[in-house]
């Protein structure tokens, strides 16, 4: 309630006044104050009658060697050299200073993007916020996409099929590759019809799917058949031994699966070759200074990791 009534007074006020009342109250007239805000006096006197309404007080008041205060313009004097300073930083560009920022960073993302770039991510964000807390939640596209809607988590990074009210940016083309056990028949590529008669362990990434992978399928007239579905790309290699199966992973993980687990690796079809990945936030962060310090530190973690550098 207090809060309202706090809104209501400031909703009638006509903020544009304020910085006339400041000056008309720090120099006691009227020619003087409009010099100093570059205004007409004809332009200040107006300005000081219109606060003489606001407030109900004449605020001014002729005296023989010019102007006094008023007893509530002293009050307002007092009260406006404490408030000015901080409306002034409230109102001045963000100065966000990532080096001394405690504020928490929350990510949203599969397994395979704390797998693949979680740790590039954290030592580019540490060297630059080192006070700074990161949290890599949990992925689930329904409730990514409406975390990042209230606010919880920063930035969201997945394959492409971005909320159309959510704002996004390609990082970079991953691109997919075939996993099989290390004694699955199939030469150095799968054609798109051999790849569809097989049987598939897919990663559900969301709705049970991989999106950049069976709506590319779904568009030409094709399904996949799927033997087993998983939460993590990371249970794929145990899955795979010993079975006919087949996994569509971004090589860029893969390929770090090779020295550890009897698996190997082969060319994907073209049709579903390759995967734009993607960072996603909410629009009302655009031009807010410590998301755009966030995306680009995002995108320089993921870029460097990718080249290996």
């Amino acid at each position: 309630m207090i809060i309202n009534m706090q809104l209501t007074h400031t909703l009638r006020a006509d903020l544009n006044l304020v910085p006339a009342l400041a000056v008309l109250l720090d120099e006691r007239h009227v020619s003087r104050a409009a010099d100093r805000l570059g205004l007409s006096q004809p332009a200040m006197s107006r300005a000081l009658h219109r606060l003489r309404l606001q407030l109900d007080d004449p605020l001014l008041i002729r005296a023989p060697d010019g102007y006094r205060l008023s007893a509530r313009a002293e009050a307002l004097r007092r009260r406006l050299e404490d408030l000015l300073p901080g409306l002034e930083t409230l109102l001045s560009p963000d100065p966000f200073d990532p080096a001394g920022t405690t504020q928490p960073i929350h990510l949203a993302g599969t397994d395979f993007a704390v797998l693949a770039y979680g740790s590039a991510i954290y030592h580019r964000l540490m060297s630059e916020a080192p006070m700074a807390t990161v949290r890599f939640h949990s992925w689930r596209y329904d409730s990514m996409a409406e975390q990042i809607r209230r606010g919880t988590v920063d930035l969201g990074l997945f394959g492409g099929f971005t909320a159309a009210d959510l704002s996004g940016a390609d990082l970079l083309d991953e691109h997919f590759v075939c996993v099989l056990d290390s004694d699955g028949a199939a030469g150095d590529e799968l054609g798109l019809d051999d790849y569809c008669r097989r049987r598939h362990l897919i990663v559900d990434v969301a709705d049970g799917i991989q999106p950049d992978i069976d709506l590319h399928l779904r568009a030409m007239g094709l399904e996949r058949t799927a033997a087993v579905t998983v939460p993590y790309h990371a249970a794929v290699p145990l899955l795979l031994a010993g079975t006919d199966l087949v996994a569509t992973i971004p090589a860029v993980l893969a390929e770090t699966w090779l020295q550890s687990y009897p698996v190997r690796i082969v060319t994907a079809p073209a049709e579903v070759r390759f995967l734009p990945y993607r960072m996603v936030w909410h629009p009302a962060y655009d031009d807010d200074r410590r998301h755009q310090w966030l995306r680009s530190t995002i995108r320089a973690a993921v870029t460097e990791s990718a080249s290996g550098q």
